[in-house]
C-alpha cells in the first residue's frame, strides 16, 4: 500500500480547523464553562493560521508589467479629459498631449515610454483585471520597477494605488525622480507600507500601479512588480505626521514661483508696520487677484500683509512661519484659514489636518503673543454637502473650533454665506467649487467684518 505523507504544517492546520469547529474537547460543542476570552483566542489563532496559509500560498513576486501586462489586465493612459487603453505598440490621446509607446531596455519592446506635455494631470496605469489580494505583501513588500527619467524639468510624478472604496493612496516622488533625470535606468523599490493606512484592506486592489504625472516630461518603465520580501531603496513621509512636519511646497507647478514669493514676503516683513495678517493657501492668495477690489475696500487702509500661498498644506505654512515670514511683527490680528489642500491633495484624516492647524496656531502664539488669532472654518468645497472632500473639511472644522480660547484665539464659521438652503455650493460664488470669485470674496469680507473689527479694537 502506498504511504501517504503529510506535512507538519498541514497537520497543524487541520488540527486547528477541528478545534475551531468542534471545540477544545475534540467532538461536540464546547463546554459551557469555556469563557468568551477563550473563544476569541481560539478564533484569533484560527484566523492567524488562515492568514499565514494564504500568505504562504502567494508567489514571491507578481509581475504587473514585464514586456506585457499581467494576465487579464491592460495598460491605460490618460489626461484630465480622456482615457484610452493601449492597443499595440503605440498610443496617443486625440489632443496629442499624452502618448505611450513600447521601447527597449534589456530586450525588444520590454519597456514602455510615457510622454506628456501641457497637462495638469495625466497618468499611465494598470487597470481592468480581477482585483489583486496583496495582504501578504504589504508588511515587508515593495513596489519594484526599473525607471529611466528622460525629462522632468517641468513635470511632477507620484505613484498611486487604489485598494477599494475611499482607499486612494498617493506617494509623491517628484524630488527623487528629478534627481534621477538623465541618469539612465534605475531600479526603485518603494515600500508597500507607503500606500497603507490604518484599517486599509488590501484584499481586493483594483489599481495596483499608476504613474500620476503633470506638467511635461518623459519617463520609461520596465519590470514593474509587487515583491513580497525585498529591501526597499526609497522612502516616503509618515502619513500620520506629514501635516505637522515643516516643509517647502515641492509641486512641479510651484517650482518657479513659490520660493521667490516667500523671499518677496520676507522683504515686506522687514519693513514692519503690519496690523493685519492674512495667512493661508490659494483662497487667501486670491485676495491679490479675484478679491483685489474687495481687499482695497476692506483692508488696504489697515496695514495688511497677505501671506497666502497657492497649494499650501499645513506643513508648508509651518515652514514659512519658521523661516521668517512673521519675524519681528506684532499685528493686531491674524486671520488663518488652511487645510483644504490637505483634504484635496491626499484625502487626509481630519484628525491629522487638525494637528497641523493646531501646530500653526501654536507657532503664531509663540512668535506674536500679542496678536489675536482669528481661525476660520475651512471653506466648503464641491457642490453637495455629502461630497467626500466637503465632509473631510467639515469634520476638521468640528475639531479645530475647540482650539479657540476666546482670549487670544477665536474661531469663526462663515460657511453658510456660500451655501444655499440645501447646503449646496454655487458656481456663481466659487466657479470651480473651491476658489471664490469677486462675489465670493465680498461675501467673505462682509461676514468676517464685525468679528475682525472687534479683534482689531476699531
Amino acid at each position: 500500500m502506498k504511504k501517504i505523507k503529510y506535512s507538519k504544517k498541514a497537520v497543524l492546520l487541520s488540527a486547528w480547523a477541528l478545534v475551531a469547529v468542534f471545540g477544545l474537547n475534540g467532538c461536540g460543542p464546547q463546554d459551557a464553562a469555556t469563557t468568551n476570552a477563550e473563544k476569541e483566542n481560539s478564533n484569533s489563532r484560527t484566523q492567524s493560521l488562515n492568514d499565514d496559509a494564504a500568505t504562504a500560498a502567494k508567489p514571491e513576486s507578481i509581475y504587473l508589467y514585464q514586456g506585457q501586462p499581467l494576465h487579464s489586465w491592460n495598460i491605460f493612459f490618460r489626461d484630465a479629459e480622456s482615457s484610452e487603453m493601449l492597443k499595440g505598440a503605440h498610443g496617443a490621446l486625440p489632443n496629442a498631449k499624452v502618448s505611450v509607446r513600447a521601447s527597449n531596455k534589456d530586450g525588444q519592446e520590454d519597456a514602455l515610454t510615457f510622454t506628456w506635455k501641457d497637462s495638469w494631470s495625466a497618468g499611465l496605469s494598470l487597470e481592468g483585471g480581477d482585483p489583486l489580494d496583496l495582504r501578504g505583501y504589504v508588511a515587508e513588500g515593495v513596489l519594484s520597477l526599473d525607471i529611466n527619467v528622460v525629462e522632468l524639468a517641468k513635470g511632477g510624478l507620484s505613484f498611486k494605488l487604489q485598494c477599494g472604496e475611499n482607499c486612494d493612496r498617493r506617494v509623491p516622488f517628484t524630488e527623487q525622480a528629478f534627481a534621477m533625470m538623465g541618469e539612465g535606468w534605475k531600479n526603485i523599490r518603494l515600500p508597500l507600507r507607503c500606500f497603507a493606512h490604518d484599517d486599509d484592506n488590501f484584499s481586493a486592489v483594483t489599481l495596483p500601479f499608476n504613474l500620476d504625472v503633470g506638467g511635461q516630461g518623459e519617463i520609461s518603465i520596465a519590470n514593474v512588480a509587487v515583491v513580497k520580501n525585498a529591501q526597499a531603496n526609497a522612502s516616503c513621509p509618515d502619513y500620520k505626521t506629514v501635516s505637522t512636519t515643516p516643509g517647502m511646497l515641492k509641486e512641479f507647478w510651484a517650482r518657479e514661483w513659490w520660493e521667490p514669493r516667500h523671499k518677496e514676503k520676507l522683504q515686506r516683513v522687514q519693513q514692519g508696520n503690519v496690523d493685519l495678517i492674512m495667512l493661508g493657501d490659494s483662497i487667501t492668495h486670491g485676495w491679490e487677484n479675484e478679491g483685489k477690489e474687495v481687499w482695497e475696500k476692506y483692508y488696504a487702509a489697515r496695514s495688511p500683509l497677505n501671506i497666502g500661498f497657492s497649494g499650501d498644506r499645513t506643513e508648508n505654512v509651518l515652514w514659512r512661519l519658521q523661516h521668517g515670514e512673521v519675524d519681528g511683527l506684532s499685528p493686531k490680528a491674524v486671520v488663518l484659514m488652511i487645510g483644504t489642500n490637505n483634504a484635496g491633495h491626499r484625502q487626509e484624516n481630519p484628525e491629522y489636518i487638525a494637528n497641523g492647524i493646531e501646530a500653526i496656531v501654536s507657532e503664531l502664539r509663540t512668535r506674536m503673543p500679542e496678536a489675536k488669532v482669528l481661525l476660520l472654518a475651512i471653506f466648503p468645497r464641491e457642490e453637495d454637502p455629502d461630497a467626500s472632500l466637503r465632509v473631510i473639511n467639515d469634520n476638521t472644522n468640528s475639531i479645530i473650533e475647540k482650539f479657540a480660547d476666546n482670549q487670544q484665539v477665536f474661531f469663526l464659521d462663515i460657511n453658510h454665506v456660500f451655501l444655499d438652503k440645501d447646503g449646496k455650493l454655487s458656481r456663481d460664488i466659487m466657479p470651480d467649487l473651491l476658489h471664490p470669485n469677486e462675489n465670493g470674496y465680498a461675501l467673505w469680507a462682509e461676514a468676517m467684518e464685525p468679528t475682525l473689527k472687534q479683534l482689531m479694537e476699531e
